[in-house]
């Protein structure tokens, strides 16, 4: 009877360790089961552009004009800059190059991840060029937003600085009206992927002065789902502060999308306390990551375009929050 106890006593105990161990385990990632993470809603059609014959289109930059939109995009089968044109932001026209790489460059073998912004009549774009495991930035424009001209043989962007290591990448510029002056924020470390986001400032778009103090924005240990890196982000000006989304990464491979803000754009960034707002799906067309966000504030939602992975074949989707507001 005694021996009977003792085993009886003995499973009971192992039952509560086993039970304290599991509740105390944090969980490694994030998987989206639904098609939601708070108010984000991922379109049903998902995904809006990519796969098939186009293979793999990554890293987007959207622009909108008083009736529809435009989607400069990183067509990997080319190793181009395409741009797509779209009615409503969800049903896109097939890729069109507009920046192709150029033979024999030293650093424009690959052309991808681009920002445009529309300025005084010009279509002003930074690029990332590519060669032999290192990358850089580059500077275009075009008056039609088709037909683009380099405005140098050379970067306007190298990475110089420790952090920055060998690549220099995944630019996001506005124009600040009030400053008169270009601001850039940039991803830089590894090639595959960065580590972290630095900023520059320039008067002419080709000329550029790094922040004495980057990077601006690194990983936070603390929070698991971007506790290995941060990337690829971008900020929009408000009336008082400035908004970013950025990539985060729990590893090399796992990564997810966040919010954060800061009161110049520059120092003491305050991230959103329900990140990562964007999740992979599991089972879905974005089960591996999901990448580079770009949102678009509408009159009575916000719409944000990602490139979301399912093993190797990266393709573009669209979630939606239904609100003008974030509440953040």
């Amino acid at each position: 009877m005694n021996m009977k106890k003792n085993v009886i006593q003995t499973l009971i105990s192992l039952t509560v360790i086993i039970g304290i161990c599991s509740c105390t385990t944090s969980p490694k990632k994030t998987i989206q089961k639904e098609e939601a993470t708070g108010k984000w809603v991922k379109y049903e059609n998902n995904p809006v552009l990519g796969g098939g014959d186009l293979g793999t289109v990554f890293d987007i930059c959207v622009l909108k004009d008083s009736d529809s939109y435009k989607m400069y995009s990183s067509w990997r089968p080319q190793k181009s800059i395409a741009l797509s044109t779209s009615k409503d932001g969800k049903n896109w026209s097939a890729p069109q190059i507009v920046l192709p790489p150029v033979e024999g460059s030293s650093w424009e073998a690959d052309m991808n991840r681009p920002v445009v912004v529309y300025k005084d009549g010009l279509y002003h774009m930074w690029y990332t060029g590519q060669n032999e495991g290192k990358s850089w930035i580059g500077y275009a424009i075009s008056k039609d937003g088709y037909n683009f001209e380099r405005q140098s043989k050379e970067p306007v962007l190298s990475a110089e600085q420790p952090w920055e290591k060998v690549a220099v990448m995944c630019p996001h510029v506005i124009w600040d009206k009030h400053e008169n002056i270009f601001k850039m924020w940039y991803s830089g470390g590894e090639q595959y992927e960065p580590d972290a986001i630095g900023y520059a400032t320039s008067k002419d778009g080709l000329h550029w002065t790094k922040w004495d103090k980057n990077p601006i924005f690194k990983a936070d240990p603390a929070q698991s789902w971007e506790q290995h890196k941060v990337t690829a982000c971008q900020v929009i000006e408000r009336e008082n502060d400035y908004l970013m989304f950025y990539i985060g990464f729990y590893d090399i491979n796992f990564a997810q999308i966040g919010m954060a803000r800061s009161k110049d754009g520059i120092n003491d960034w305050e991230r959103y306390s329900e990140n990562p707002i964007i999740s992979p799906t599991e089972g879905g067309w974005d089960a591996s990551a999901t990448y580079k966000p770009f949102g678009i504030q509408e009159k009575d939602c916000w719409m944000l375009w990602y490139n979301g992975r399912n093993e190797h074949l990266e393709q573009i989707g669209l979630a939606i929050y239904d609100n003008h507001d974030l509440n953040f």
